[in-house]
């Protein structure tokens, strides 16, 4: 079910790369030189904007000091709470020419900064000057900022699957039922769970799963042998979507009989949020998706106890069907955050160097540790060469992520960050999945995402709730291709895909 594994990046990239980078020497960390009417010595101011939140103050941050010390660099961090206010303040700037150093783009902001000839093509610098940045978050991760072929935007590296299902276990003692390891056990537990009386209080209060909206059934795609609904991924060697697999009509089929059998939360569609999430911590759903970080921190653990003591969340290995036993897919194309420079940087050699530095320190050994826990022997010791936690990196160090520009090696992270859940970490990112790739395709013209999307969830709703047969899927799926230009977007990708090394 695994993609190929994509190829490197091309030889013809890299040999291009040496050339075009050989105006700019090779310094410090990897970054560049060049010709500078920047004073000796003196710090080099670097703007860098991020849709963020948590900054602090100049004087107590303290990363900032240490890069600024590091690199002789004056780092001004930018960041909006707001994800929308930080999309019209970047469009703000670049429009007008007074483009920050460093910035957070999304996928669509990529592409149309791209097509505005806006962003500095990073492909000329990769090999010579950004290799530890390269060596960091792997080439693979590399080709997810790329557009027609450049790389515009290096993503972060790339983070690790937390969502799993969970199942309270002492409900599952009450009825004296096993974990279900099957799709029909895990629907007969969602019913026992629904109507005998789990929590044994005599009242029909109960629901056997919940989740938010349609992701309540992402899990149990896997056990179909397929992904989401519109998902690009591997099949039988060959790049599909998800919608046209065969087995996505009966995975359609198993969800509307659970529904139909009452089963389900009835209010899904309406959980926005972490409204699922609540219902567990109340003692209403025995069965829930969600992350490991929301239903097994402290603080929410504390909640549950304070409602049931003898509550008991545990992790279920997604339950095996006729296409196999994966959990919900994972993107390995989504990059979650990418920055890209300005292509005026191409004049300013010292900033650019600079920014180069900068990456590259917080892609090595003492520069990571630094924007992952903090100052050593303040925030953390080295102990056998594993970071061991101070008390004073919980209460200082919570916002040294807003600084990982490159992102982090995920799972080594967590693990010192949440020692107790260690266990549901491990058990997230290792439970065997079904890779997407999603995240490289790039949108064609004459193709809108939200009127397609919003589409194929109304269309979903109604097959899983049997507002409309599943024998009119084809038909749905004629609409997609004619009214929604769903087969352009499908065929571009598939060729996409293929050029990545995806498929045959």
């Amino acid at each position: 079910m695994k993609a190929n594994k994509a190829i490197a990046l091309p030889a013809a990239v890299l040999l291009l790369s040496a050339v075009l980078a050989g105006c700019i020497s090779s310094k410090d960390a990897g970054g560049t030189g060049g010709s500078s009417a920047q004073p000796p010595g003196q710090a080099i101011k670097l703007e860098i904007m991020q849709s963020a939140s948590g900054l602090p103050s100049p004087d107590k941050d303290f990363v900032k000091q240490e890069l600024d010390k590091a690199l002789n660099a004056d780092i001004v961090l930018t960041s909006y709470g707001s994800a929308d206010d930080y999309q019209n303040q970047l469009n703000v700037r670049m429009a007008s020419g007074n483009f920050p150093d460093l910035f957070g783009v999304n996928k669509a902001q990529l592409q149309q900064y791209q097509k505005q000839n806006l962003l500095l093509d990073l492909t000329p610098y990769l090999e010579k000057n950004l290799q530890t940045v390269i060596d960091f978050i792997g080439e693979d991760t590399v080709k997810k900022g790329m557009v027609d072929g450049k790389v515009y935007a290096l993503p972060k590296a790339p983070g690790i699957p937390s969502m799993t299902i969970w199942i309270r276990k002492d409900w599952l003692d009450n009825l004296k039922l096993e974990i279900p390891k099957t799709i029909d056990e895990f629907f007969e537990v969602a019913r026992a769970f629904t109507e005998d009386d789990p929590d044994q209080n005599g009242k029909h209060d109960t629901i056997g799963y919940t989740g938010g909206s349609l992701s309540t059934f992402a899990p149990l795609y896997g056990s179909f042998g397929t992904v989401n609904p519109g998902e690009f991924f591997v099949k039988d060697g060959e790049v599909i979507n998800s919608l046209y697999d065969p087995a996505m009509k009966d995975a359609l089929a198993f969800f509307n009989k659970m529904i139909s059998a009452g089963v389900v939360d009835p209010e899904i569609m309406a959980n926005s949020g972490l409204l699922h999430q609540e219902k567990a911590i109340k003692g209403q759903a025995g069965m829930l998706f969600i992350d490991w970080a929301n239903i097994s921190k402290d603080e929410i653990v504390e909640q549950i106890k304070t409602v049931n003591p003898n509550a008991e969340w545990i992790q279920l290995a997604t339950p095996e069907g006729p296409g196999g036993a994966y959990a919900n897919s994972w993107d390995i194309g989504n990059a979650g955050a990418m920055y890209s420079l300005p292509k005026s940087l191409e004049n300013n050699p010292d900033k650019l160097n600079k920014i180069f530095e900068l990456l590259n320190y917080v892609s090595s050994e003492e520069g990571s540790r630094l924007v992952q826990f903090g100052v050593e022997g303040r925030h953390y010791n080295l102990e056998g060469g594993k970071v061991v936690p101070t008390e004073l990196m919980g209460e200082e160090a919570g916002y040294t992520w807003l600084y990982q520009f490159t992102g982090r090696p995920e799972r080594e992270y967590l693990q010192v960050k949440f020692k107790r859940q260690a266990d549901y970490i491990e058990f997230a990112s290792t439970h065997p999945r079904i890779e997407v790739l999603n995240g490289f395709v790039s949108y064609p013209e004459g193709y809108n995402p939200a009127d397609a999307n919003r589409y194929l969830e109304e269309e979903f709703t109604k097959f899983i709730y049997g507002q409309r047969p599943i024998s009119e899927y084809d038909d749905f799926l004629k609409t997609m291709e004619t009214t929604m230009n769903y087969k352009l977007y499908v065929d571009s990708a598939i060729e996409q895909l293929k050029k990545l090394g995806y498929g045959k």
